[in-house]
Formats: C-alpha cells, structure tokens, sequence
C-alpha cells in the first residue's frame, strides 16, 4: 500500500493524497487531472510577479545608464598629470622673462610717496605783501589727522608754514611740538586731503649695515625725488656746521640726499619708516651730497609726536 508523506509543501503531493482519498474523483473518469487543474490557479501568480520583477530589472538597468553618462567623464578621463618641482621652475623662469618686476626702490616708494608732504617755510616781504619761501624742506605724515614729522631747522623762525600734500592740495600748518635734541619738529596742517594716509612705521633696530633705505624728498624744492642707497652705518653721530649741535644715535646711509631733503622719510626695502632724513656730511662750504647722509631713527621720532617708541 502507498504511503503519503507526512509535512510535504508540495503542491503536488498534496494534490495527489487528495485524489487518492477521495471516492467521488476516482469515480469519475471523465474529469480533469489533478496537474490540469491546478495549473490555471498558479498561472495568474506568475503573470504578476514576473512584470513586476520586470519593472524592477528595468529600473536597475536604467539607473544604472544614467549614472554611467553622467560620470562617465570621471570614470574616463585621463588622470591630470602630476605636477613637478622642475615643472614650476621653468613657469617661474618663463614668467620672469616675460614680466619685469618692479625694483625694491619703486615698491618702497610706492608705499611711501602718498604720505610726503613738501614743507614751505614762508616771510612776508617788508616792502609789500607778497610771500618769501624762507626755506624749503620736507616732512611726512605719521597720523592720518595730519600730523606732520620735519626738521627743526626747515621751519625755525619762520613766520608761516605751508604744506604740499601728494594730491596737491597746500594748507596751512602750525607748529605742534618741538624735539630740539633731535632736530625735529611736529606740525598739525589745517586742511587735509579725504583719506590721507600715514606713512607706516618700522623700527630702526632691526636695520644692519648693508641693508637698502630708500630716500624721499624735495632736493632744491624738486620732487617729491626718490633716491637708494643702503645703510652706511648705525649709531652716528654729527655736529651742525656751526657747532651749535650735536645730534646722536644717527642712520647713516649713502642714499642721495641735498638741501630740501630734510625732514623727508627713510624708508626700508618694505617702504616703512625707519628714520627722518636730517643732515648732509660736506666738509666743503657747498654743502651738497658727497655720499654721506645721517637720519634721526623712528625711536627718535616717535616720541616728539607723543608715539610709543619701538
């Protein structure tokens, strides 16, 4: 006697025990099999999950294309290549054959000029009222509210002051403070031009002989004139012609420098204001430039306009 197995899942088997037990099927001859009928009752399910595992499939593959043509650039292109040391040499060596930088003198002068004052020390005439320039000079800017470092000599015992600013705009200036020992001098001009810019200061210490300094001014009333050179020496000291002073803890340098140079700026290779040009060395009575000049340092300086020193 065939036995039915116990626990099966299949269908089929299950399909089988039942036409065995059942008398009515057996006693039918003419009815369907047990496989023809059940057939109809899966087909349905496999129209249904075959489209939608389709749908699925398709949408997988379709994503997929979009990734590839979007990114393919990525995934195609060739790797950049690799850039080496010899490579910015030779873009360096190309760039400066082709472009001419500017000097260290015109860079630093560049950083100064906007805040060069020419300084006029102004007479009336006794027969008239027409205005006598007594003496001429320079100075610089150190506060944008246009306070003004110069010498003492250029503007002593002069009845009126003037001041040129790089715009060209002359106003009137007062005498603010005096540093005798130093041969300095403030002034706070009446008008100022719409951001005026101080010059920036530097500190003297840091200079050694041999570095560059570059001179601004109004040689003869010329300019505003630039002049380099480099630092002759630091320390110095000079005594005026007359022997009446003796100024101590000089810049010397071999910049350029004449009459109308003199309270004009000294400025380091990064157009800071490390000194207030001052004095000439001539042993002549021409007293014009033979190669040695003397500067008050910006320690100096700064105290005469109320400035901590560096």
């Amino acid at each position: 006697m065939k036995r039915v197995a116990l626990y099966s899942s299949s269908s089929r088997s299950r399909a089988a025990a039942q036409t065995a037990s059942s008398p009515r099927q057996r006693a039918r001859p003419d009815g369907p099999a047990p496989e023809t009928a059940s057939a109809p009752a899966r087909l349905p399910r496999l129209r249904k999950l075959i489209p939608r595992h389709d749908r699925v499939g398709w949408g997988v593959a379709i994503a997929l294309l979009i990734v590839l043509v979007s990114r393919g650039p990525v995934f195609w292109a060739p790797a950049a290549p690799r850039i080496t040391q010899q490579d910015v040499e030779r873009a360096v060596v190309a760039a400066l054959e082709t472009h001419t930088l500017p000097s260290p003198a015109a860079r630093a002068y560049e950083a100064i000029y906007p805040s060069v004052v020419r300084v006029r020390a102004i007479e009336t005439d006794p027969d008239g009222d027409d205005e006598i320039e007594k003496n001429t000079g320079s100075g610089v800017v150190v506060v944008d509210s246009g306070l003004i470092l110069t010498n003492l000599h250029v503007v002593h015992g002069a009845q009126r002051v003037k001041v040129v600013f790089h715009d060209g705009l002359e106003s009137d200036a007062v005498l603010a403070g005096v540093k005798p020992e130093n041969d300095l001098a403030v002034l706070q001009a009446k008008t100022i031009p719409d951001d005026l810019p101080p010059a920036t200061m530097g500190s003297a210490s840091e200079l050694a002989p041999g570095d560059q300094v570059v001179a601004v001014g109004f040689p003869f009333g010329i300019g505003p004139s630039v002049s380099a050179g480099v630092v002759s020496g630091l320390n110095r000291e000079y005594r005026s012609p007359e022997g009446k002073r003796l100024l101590t803890n000089l810049i010397q340098f071999d910049a350029a420098a004449n009459p109308g140079n003199s309270g004009g700026p000294l400025v380091n290779a990064d157009g800071e204001l490390v000194g207030v040009v001052t004095a000439i060395l001539n042993p002549t009575e021409q007293r014009v430039f033979i190669g040695v000049a003397f500067a008050v340092t910006m320690e100096s300086a700064a105290t005469a306009v109320g400035l901590p020193p560096f």
